[in-house]
């Protein structure tokens, strides 16, 4: 049996350039209508017990060349476990070496989060007692905007995945906080949903998670930079949800990423938002360091750099909630790299582990909630 590379379901992305024995040269697709691109997800079937090299040769034009440095591609035989790949990057190109077990092995950019999974976390969810299923509007494709409700806290709390599409571990992260947040036995899951309201959007982006795009929608828009002025016919996904929660308010927000080049946990905040104040600064810097302190798995002295006053980027959904509610907004970075601080040889950064940071997220609000003003 020949060995193939496909990559036609959902979420995949792949375009074989040429095969010869074991050996396939592939390039990953641009997002439609974007020149963004670095999520690939293929199958190689008929290759049990034989060395194949995959060698992805458009490595070096994609999003962010940097991130291939150091990086170990993700493969399972189940779907179920995703394990690091032998991977190495040089002159311009990706190449993974992988011996399958048995005639299906899937690659992935890191682990992925299906349109199926989705729904089944969606559906697994709304049938949870205190739940309440809202569709806040509906995507470019026609695929539903689904929004989580829980809590009865006078504050409100948003959290929100996968602008960027690509960043599958952004739903995993999601999938651990409402695990937590729907344990009736959790004391500290009872108490957050006595303070606070929680508005939890798992998929902002299912049109380009389901294409198999790194960072946008359907019409090649990068979400993260629609929230100064969402339309319907570029943003919808983002024009419903910020309708949302002008009907809400914010006063507290985190939207989950992940970043390709830097192997570490971090978040980033709204320092140079026009109307930032000095106690919604000092809740936000509470909140990292505390994270800090209760994780391994998270840090405060790798990131992205710190925005002048008056300089901040308003079309960015974190420093557009704060500037917009007052909000203590942030943005949470999880590496697709391994995470340099406490590394994992044979899974790297993994679902797991986005599962079990979303569980020490939701501790940290735990310990600030209370000193979040309650609008009036």
């Amino acid at each position: 049996m020949a060995a193939q590379v496909s990559a036609a379901f959902d979420s995949g992305n792949i375009r074989v350039v040429s095969a010869a024995d074991d050996s396939f040269d592939l390039e990953i697709v641009r997002d439609h209508d974007s020149d963004f691109y670095q999520w690939f997800h293929f199958r190689l079937t008929g290759g049990a017990g034989r060395a194949v090299t995959l060698r992805i040769v458009n490595a070096a034009g994609s999003a962010y060349p940097g991130g291939w440095a150091d990086y170990a591609a993700r493969v399972s035989e189940d779907r179920a476990d995703w394990r690091l790949a032998e991977t190495s990057y040089a002159d311009g190109v990706l190449t993974i070496r992988h011996t399958p077990a048995t005639n299906s092995a899937w690659f992935a950019y890191f682990a992925p989060y299906s349109i199926e999974r989705h729904h089944d976390l969606v559906a697994r969810m709304a049938v949870r007692p205190g739940v309440r299923h809202e569709v806040l509007g509906f995507s470019l494709d026609g695929q539903a905007i689904d929004c989580l409700h829980l809590g009865t806290g006078p504050r409100h709390a948003w959290l929100y995945a996968r602008q960027h599409p690509g960043e599958s571990m952004a739903e995993h992260w999601i999938e651990g906080a409402l695990d937590r947040l729907t344990d009736g036995q959790d004391s500290i899951a009872r108490a957050l949903l006595a303070e606070a309201t929680f508005h939890i959007v798992p998929n902002m982006n299912p049109d380009g998670s389901q294409r198999g795009h790194l960072r946008t929608n359907a019409a090649g828009v990068n979400l993260n930079r629609e929230w100064h002025a969402p339309t319907a016919e570029r943003s919808p996904e983002v024009l419903h949800t910020l309708a949302a929660m002008d009907a809400t308010g914010v006063d507290f927000a985190m939207d989950i990423h992940g970043d390709e080049a830097i192997p570490h946990v971090f978040v980033a905040g709204f320092e140079g938002i026009p109307n930032r104040t000095e106690a919604q600064g000092a809740l936000y810097d509470r909140y990292r360091e505390t994270l800090a302190r209760r994780s391994p798995d998270f840090q405060v002295k790798h990131g992205y750099g710190v925005t002048p006053a008056g300089k901040a980027n308003l079309s960015m959904s974190t420093n557009q909630l704060a500037n917009r509610f007052g909000a203590v907004a942030m943005t949470l970075e999880m590496p697709f790299k391994d995470n340099a601080d406490l590394p994992d040889p044979e899974f790297g950064w993994s679902p797991a582990r986005s599962r079990a940071l979303a569980h020490e997220c939701l501790a940290t609000l735990w310990e600030i909630i209370g000193d979040i003003p309650v609008r009036a």
